[in-house]
């Protein structure tokens, strides 16, 4: 019997079939196909959102998302509305209790200064006859200003201009003091050089100490300038979130009432009660807060600078009056081709800037209180030309002794006119500090509880929306 030949060729491996002929799955023990892969696994945000998607296709999922949005943005409204007007009743603050403060302080700085110049030259002038109050004057200014340089060496950043400036002027200081007492010690002997030093300590007075001083208050203005910037503008933020709110607590309330035919839900009324009670106090607050922070600048802060002005130029024509008298024309200046006296001719400079800033006082004062000093000061001021002119006369034509008695005399002096120029100022200073620390307090305590308030006021609504929701909800269990 022929059987056929035994083919040569190996088996068809197992891979590609399996071990049990099936296409594509591999091998297994006792020749189980394998289980196919699981599916892979989504993303915490795809599967939130998918169950999102799901819980909106039912009443209860969407009012549960109502009410969270609407908890979510009453907070949101009272967060933003604390912290925007937290920040601004903070700025308030500083511009009544610190920027303020120092800026008239710097102002301070810059008057005792030029005062203790004047009455150093006034005191040189009376010779060995010095005039025991123009000498307790001049210690009095030097201690002030020294201890303004104090307060602002304390407030000023570190490593900033303000510092450099006050370490500037507490070196110049004790020079200047220096240069006086020599003035002084010399003039008692009788010595002509005195002369010459208090003319170089008036020189390092007007070219160094008063210039720096004026940096410092330059400064300081810029500081309150910024806190009145940040105290004043409008929370738009909060505001606009707090009309969102409200219209999303209407409209969730429309939304109940078309559908239960319910004209009332509590919660969502009381969170709209306290939604609406927030917003108000934000506005009405706010604006109240504004126009007591405006008043203070316009009735105040811009009077002051103005007053400050006229109180420097009246301290400064007093000094070249006397130090004219002093220098007995040694000092000169050259303008258009002609010589002129160089303290006369400063002494009108600086009389021009005294009228023209009583006048712009006087307009600025905005009440009897504040205007009568201003104008008793523009009167001083007229005799005080009239005499000035009276003086200069006599010592143009040689009689110096007459010319010093119409200046620093005892009766019928220029020095009456200065006095009474500085007592007007002074008061008017003082009524106009008055009223602007009136309006800026107001303006304060308009923002001083609302942060607090809001947020207190939102933590209600919130809860409030969330009750009414969660009423709507148990009538699904």
């Amino acid at each position: 019997m022929t059987h056929p030949p035994k083919s040569s060729a190996a088996p068809p491996p197992a891979g590609p079939t399996g071990a049990a002929g099936i296409p594509g799955i591999p091998a297994q023990p006792h020749g189980r196909p394998a289980p196919p892969a699981p599916p892979a696994r989504r993303t915490a945000f795809a599967e939130g959102a998918e169950r999102l998607r799901a819980a909106a296709t039912t009443e209860p999922g969407r009012l549960r998302i109502i009410g969270a949005v609407l908890a979510l943005l009453v907070l949101a409204f009272g967060a933003v509305t604390a912290w925007q007007t937290g920040t601004r009743s903070a700025a308030a603050d500083d511009v009544l209790h610190r920027s303020q403060p120092l800026s008239f302080g710097a102002a301070g700085i810059y008057r005792s200064l030029a005062d203790a110049n004047t009455a150093a030259s006034s005191a040189f002038l009376a010779g060995g006859q010095e005039n025991p109050k123009s000498r307790d004057q001049y210690e009095k200014d030097i201690r002030e200003a020294a201890a303004g340089l104090v307060t602002a060496a304390a407030n000023a950043e570190p490593g900033s201009a303000a510092e450099a400036t006050v370490v500037r002027l507490n070196r110049l200081l004790p020079e200047y003091k220096g240069l006086v007492e020599r003035a002084r010690t010399y003039n008692r002997q009788g010595y002509p050089v005195g002369g010459a030093y208090l003319r170089y300590a008036d020189e390092k007075m007007q070219k160094h100490m008063l210039p720096a001083a004026q940096t410092l208050y330059t400064t300081e203005n810029r500081r309150l300038d910024a806190d009145y910037g940040d105290a004043t503008p409008y929370p738009w933020a909060a505001i606009a979130l707090g009309v969102l709110a409200l219209a999303a607590l209407g409209w969730a309330q429309h939304r109940v009432y078309r559908r239960t035919h319910r004209v009332l839900n509590r919660g969502l009324v009381a969170a709209t009660a306290a939604t609406t009670a927030a917003l108000l106090w934000l506005v009405v607050g706010h604006a109240v807060a504004r126009s007591g922070l405006d008043g203070s600048y316009a009735h105040g802060i811009r009077s002051l600078t103005v007053l400050h002005e006229a109180r420097i130029a009246a301290l400064k024509a007093r000094g070249n009056e006397n130090l004219s008298l002093v220098a007995r024309g040694a000092d000169t200046v050259t303008v258009a081709g002609q010589t002129y006296d160089a303290h006369y001719y400063d002494f009108d400079k600086d009389m021009a800037v005294l009228r023209k800033a009583l006048t712009e006082a006087a307009r600025l004062a905005d009440d009897d209180a504040g205007s009568a000093p201003v104008t008793l000061a523009q009167g001083d001021t007229a005799v005080w030309q009239r005499r000035h002119a009276a003086a200069r006369a006599e010592d143009e034509n040689g009689n110096y002794q007459q010319a010093l008695d119409k200046v620093i005399g005892a009766k019928g002096a220029t020095a009456e006119c200065f006095d009474g120029v500085a007592r007007g100022l002074d008061r008017a200073i003082g009524h106009e500090r008055a009223e602007f620390r009136k309006a800026a307090g107001d303006g304060r305590d308009a923002l001083a509880w609302l942060p607090g308030g809001a947020a207190a006021l939102a933590v209600l609504g919130a809860a409030g929306a969330v009750a009414g929701i969660g009423r709507r909800l148990s009538e699904y269990r």
